[in-house]
């Protein structure tokens, strides 16, 4: 089930025909089980693949041409909701799409949109299938766990662009990030109760997912990326967090690198702080908002490139003046961040967590995700309503993995001559966590 900015939760499955035509359908519920849904929209059109993408590296870019889209409610309280919207902010062309005080009945397809008669009433729902403009397959192999079994199996993932976090802002955005990806029919990771029954789905019959456990939100722990993170402007990453829940303070470190597999490190950052006790979420059910206030910071610069950026910055806005040097740690705080990095401390961001358990019995930790503009949600009405990728956690307590953190780094002389930190290969350090890994 997809959370996305609003928050609107969803299911989608696509089919590409070898003709370039697509059909897609994107379910959308009322909860964020996906358990109870709203409508089904049916999407035609076709796509064409055009050039590697000069943005994203790794992405290609395509055009498409949308032929239809149709809507199928299924309750009385959706139409009666979508008609409102439609005929509160769509055109002259759309007044009177939905009649009020029109009957709900059940299967009837009504057309949002039509390339023939040039209507297109979809605007109001926030919907664009902009998503389809920047694209992206992975395959990789997935070790086989059944202990009588031995080899791997293909799995085949499609990453789309990602859905801009402010609503007004959907219609005309041009993705550089990517959403979660979706599996392929044939080539999905094992097990995926909800792939089968998504991919069995049609506008009339939507899926239906399987009843999961809400799990209390438990923090405490290390938590890691499980892949090279993709965000909006360009944007390569890793992640790992230590929560330190008998007092509430927290450790990151996010390491930046220039490329989609996240081979080519050009900076990391140290943060640390304390975070609030979490409440329930009102507006994102499922969800536990949180503050954190990041007090300390630390910067590794990896690459020349990043060298350079950095001693030439504005004096006194990023740690000491021009001694800045390749693997080697600073200490940020004293100048209140680093303004060539956007990085400014003290600061306080309003979070949204949730943890999930995927089909192995592993922890899953989500944490809200970034504005798309690339500010910071500083303020309550700029708390994420949706969520990153999803991180992993590290078996084992927090005092367990400080011997984890030291071996990240080896000692080396900073600037002023003391024992500084420099970090080892991100590949070496997800090694390292996946040891602790709690896997079947």
């Amino acid at each position: 089930c997809e959370v996305r900015p609003g928050p609107e939760f969803l299911t989608r499955s696509y089919l590409f025909y070898a003709n370039r035509l697509f059909k897609a359908y994107q379910f959308y519920y009322w909860d964020p089980s996906c358990r109870d849904p709203s409508y089904s929209l049916v999407i035609k059109g076709k796509l064409r693949l055009r050039q590697a993408s000069w943005i994203t590296r790794g992405a290609t870019e395509a055009d498409y041409h949308l032929h239809k889209v149709g809507i199928v409610f299924h309750s009385q309280k959706a139409m009666r909701e979508v008609a409102s919207w439609i005929n509160q902010t769509s055109g002259e062309g759309c007044i009177g799409f939905l009649p009020p005080g029109r009957t709900w009945a059940p299967g009837a397809l009504y057309e949002l949109l039509s390339a023939k008669t040039e209507r297109d009433c979809t605007a109001a729902l926030g919907f664009a299938m902009h998503e389809l403009s920047l694209v992206r397959v992975e395959q990789h192999y997935q070790p086989l766990l059944q202990p009588q079994q031995s080899g791997s199996r293909l799995v085949e993932e499609l990453y789309l662009g990602d859905i801009h976090t402010e609503w007004v802002e959907r219609l005309h955005y041009r993705p550089t990030g990517y959403q979660r990806p979706m599996q392929s029919a044939v080539h999905h990771m094992h097990p995926c109760p909800a792939c089968g029954i998504i991919y069995r789905a049609d506008e009339h019959h939507p899926p239906i997912l399987p009843v999961r456990a809400q799990l209390p939100m438990q923090l405490s722990g290390s938590w890691v990326s499980t892949h090279c993170e993709v965000r909006p402007a360009v944007l390569f990453l890793t992640r790992y967090f230590i929560f330190h829940g008998h007092n509430h303070t927290w450790e990151g470190f996010y390491y930046h690198y220039s490329d989609p597999l996240c081979k080519q490190p050009t900076f990391t950052i140290y943060a640390s702080g304390r975070y609030s006790q979490g409440i329930p979420s009102s507006k994102v059910r499922g969800g536990t908002e949180l503050a954190f206030k990041v007090t300390q910071a630390r910067v590794t610069p990896m690459d020349q490139v990043t060298v350079m950026m950095l001693n030439s910055s504005e004096p006194g806005s990023c740690g000491l003046t021009s001694s800045w040097a390749a693997g080697v740690e600073q200490d940020i705080t004293p100048t209140n961040g680093c303004l060539a990095l956007g990085i400014k401390l003290p600061h306080t961001e309003y979070e949204l967590f949730k943890t999930e358990q995927d089909t192995k019995d592993r922890s899953l930790l989500y944490v809200g995700e970034r504005p798309t503009d690339g500010s910071s949600p500083n303020s309550p009405d700029k708390r994420p309503t949706s969520y990153q990728a999803p991180l992993i956690q590290c078996a084992g307590a927090p005092e367990e993995f400080s011997n984890y953190v030291s071996l990240k780094y080896l000692g080396k002389k900073d600037a002023n001559g003391n024992e500084a930190l420099k970090p080892l290969p991100v590949a070496f350090l997800l090694f390292i966590a996946l040891l602790f890994l709690r896997c079947d």
